[in-house]
């Protein structure tokens, strides 16, 4: 396929990677202003992914969009919007739009699929996502993951799956585009959480984090009029070791140091996905306790010590929720 991927950071740099190594041809696009796009025009490489000759690397929209069949969007989730407003000056018709961004929109609450679809043709142009658990790193040293490939279309599922699966990266067929989207973007604010326990010498807490996280974000998906068990999924479950253990998760590192005091330079997407969360909480009446809580640290610099300890330290009588089985 000829698949144009719009964004050269981490993420999309290593899509374009994988994606031209799999025997697709392939066109990054970045923004004039962009580093990651300088660095790959210089040297095509940014210290960690090198393009080959064949990948074609520009800043001109007009020419990464014209002749493909894929666009595969890897941007910040908060960036989707303007990146369509401009998007909507071209003709995507017949084309499919993968997004492999993880967030909610933070205004609205809004699943990026619904803003991508404000400004396409359902009729013409095809969306889907990719999620699932995986680091850059470990692709790079051959280490295989599996991850999901979702639309509300499964002809346009079972086309991606078989165009994009190899024996890097095993994907499934999704079912469920707001479980996954939901779950896919939760699991940052999960992600956070463990960070701050990293950071208050609480890691015999994740545990209780993993389960009670992943149980709050099924109510919401449920509520949400997706499948509750995709919570369970890769999407989320599946994807909190890479999330709430790995070194190289941003989101980890992000609460990690909130209790540090230190600043955090790379992009931690649950940032904002917890202020989308609240709202979304609030919208269907679930009650989010841990993200509300990791809300509550970032937003309102409640003591994350104290915020975490009365979240899963607090007398049994006064739990808000219990799981089958416990007492």
């Amino acid at each position: 396929m000829n698949i144009s991927v719009l964004g050269c950071g981490r993420w999309g740099s290593f899509i374009a990677w994988y994606l031209n190594k799999i025997g697709h041809n392939v066109t990054v696009w970045g923004r004039k202003e962009s580093q990651n796009l300088s660095r790959f025009l210089k040297y095509r490489n940014n210290g960690i992914i090198f393009f080959d000759e064949k990948v074609k690397i520009t800043s001109d929209l007009g020419k990464a969009l014209s002749n493909c069949e894929a666009v595969v969007i890897s941007i910040s989730a908060q960036s989707l919007r303007d990146l369509f407003r401009y998007l909507s000056d071209f003709d995507l018709s017949n084309k499919k739009i993968i997004l492999c961004m993880k967030g909610i929109e933070e205004n609205t609450g809004k699943r990026l699929t619904q803003v991508a679809c404000e400004y396409i043709n359902k009729d013409f142009t095809d969306i889907a996502i990719w999620v699932g658990p995986g680091h850059v790193q470990d692709f790079l040293k051959g280490i295989p993951n599996c991850m999901v490939i979702d639309s509300d279309k499964k002809s346009v599922t079972k086309f991606l799956v078989d165009e994009f699966s190899s024996d890097l990266i095993r994907f499934y067929y999704g079912n469920d585009l707001i479980g996954n989207e939901i779950g896919a973007a939760a699991k940052n604010v999960i992600g956070i959480a463990a960070g701050i326990l990293d950071g208050i010498g609480y890691e015999s807490l994740k545990g209780a984090l993993m389960s009670r996280g992943t149980f709050e974000i099924s109510h919401l998906i449920q509520a949400m009029g997706g499948n509750p068990l995709s919570a369970y999924g890769l999407c989320h479950l599946g994807d909190y070791q890479a999330t709430l253990f790995s070194e190289h998760s941003n989101n980890r590192q992000y609460g990690e140091n909130i209790v540090k005091k230190q600043e955090c330079l790379k992009l931690a997407e649950g940032v904002s996905t917890s202020r989308a969360l609240k709202k979304l909480s609030e919208v269907y009446n679930v009650e989010l306790p841990i993200c509300n809580a990791v809300n509550a640290i970032i937003d309102k610099k409640t003591d994350p010590k104290t915020e975490l300890s009365n979240l899963f330290l607090r007398p049994v009588k006064i739990e808000l929720r219990r799981f089958p089985g416990e007492n």
